[in-house]
């Protein structure tokens, strides 16, 4: 029994596309994976000499220009809202003095305002709630470190009990430079370094094929003495020695030997 006209044209368009498609799916799986290569291809320097990867470490010092405090006021009192009042009474009086001393708005910010029940323990009892503990921390850039002795002493005379620090720092702009000079001294080294390699080997440096940086900032540990001293029949300002702080700049530096 013949197959009809238009049976027989259907199953001739079927075989006639089959290779279409055949070679649309080849070519799609190509550009799939040349594209997959083409991400997943490892990075490649081309060389015909020899590769020395140096290691290379520089430090600059420089005396701290900013040094940062924490400083509040605890209070207690039998009731919550006590304890906060007297705390807001006693700290907008440390605040004026922060202000008088020349620190600028920017400078202070507010770092914690708690609030906490002060308990009664009592053996076989639950805890018994006594009191409340209020307190507000402020935290202070002072840019001008010779007066970081006078500005303590004029917090704790305003009622500031709590006083923590001092953190020292280098300005930005100071920073920047510190750490240029680091990078020179560090590049100078590798260079050094790669240059005796290639000369014992009998080489010599071709080029910098990369270099990577690593930095560190090593603070000075503050020194203060809290101690006031009578001199002159006058009370001494609190000692402060910012000593000095590190800034240092290590370098992965691979060089290109070759004859």
């Amino acid at each position: 029994m013949s197959s009809s006209p238009s049976r027989q044209l259907s199953r001739t368009s079927r075989f006639a596309l089959r290779p279409l498609v055949l070679a649309a799916t080849l070519a799609l799986g190509a550009v799939t994976a040349m594209s997959a290569n083409a991400q997943t291809a490892p990075a490649y320097v081309a060389t015909d000499g020899t590769l020395l990867s140096v290691s290379a470490e520089s430090e600059v010092k420089r005396v701290p220009d900013i040094a940062v405090i924490s400083t509040g006021v605890v209070t207690q009192a039998a009731d919550a809202n006590g304890a906060m009042r007297a705390n807001a009474d006693q700290m907008a009086k440390v605040v004026a003095a922060i202000k008088a001393a020349g620190i600028a708005d920017r400078d202070i910010q507010t770092s914690g305002v708690n609030l906490n029940p002060q308990y009664r323990y009592a053996e076989n009892q639950p805890p018994v709630i006594t009191g409340y503990q209020a307190s507000n921390t402020v935290n202070l850039t002072v840019r001008d470190i010779a007066k970081l002795g006078k500005i303590l002493d004029a917090l704790v005379a305003t009622g500031a009990n709590q006083i923590n620090g001092p953190t020292f720092d280098i300005d930005d702009k100071v920073k920047a430079v510190a750490y240029d000079e680091a990078r020179r001294g560090a590049v100078e080294k590798a260079q050094a370094r790669a240059e005796m390699y290639a000369k014992t080997l009998g080489m010599k440096v071709r080029r910098i094929v990369s270099i990577s940086e690593g930095g560190r900032f090593n603070p000075p540990v503050p020194m203060m003495a809290m101690a006031r001293m009578e001199k002159a029949g006058a009370a001494a300002d609190t000692s402060i020695s910012p000593g000095e702080s590190a800034l240092s700049v290590n370098l992965d530096v691979v060089f290109e030997l070759g004859k």
